[in-house]
């Protein structure tokens, strides 16, 4: 297989959904890792579940460190 330099850059998109619960691989300075997930786009606006404070962050700060997704499947039903 040739090697493509451009390979490094390829981002994989992940199917993030309002109402998900994300945890992260670092803690929130609270000690919190899992994020409730408010605002889908170019940016992401979670909120800590355990203090409550909610962030802006953009969609590749996120998506690099998402440990786990925890769907939330109550909607549509």
């Amino acid at each position: 297989m040739p090697f493509r330099p451009d390979a490094a850059k390829e981002e994989i998109s992940v199917d993030i959904h309002v109402g998900d619960v994300l945890t992260m691989k670092k803690n929130h300075p609270c000690g919190a890792n899992s994020f409730l997930v408010l605002r889908v786009g170019m940016d992401f606006k979670i909120k800590c579940e355990n203090c409550g404070r909610e962030v802006m962050l953009p969609r590749g700060k996120v998506e690099k460190n998402i440990k786990k997704i925890v769907r939330n499947e109550t909607i549509g039903g």
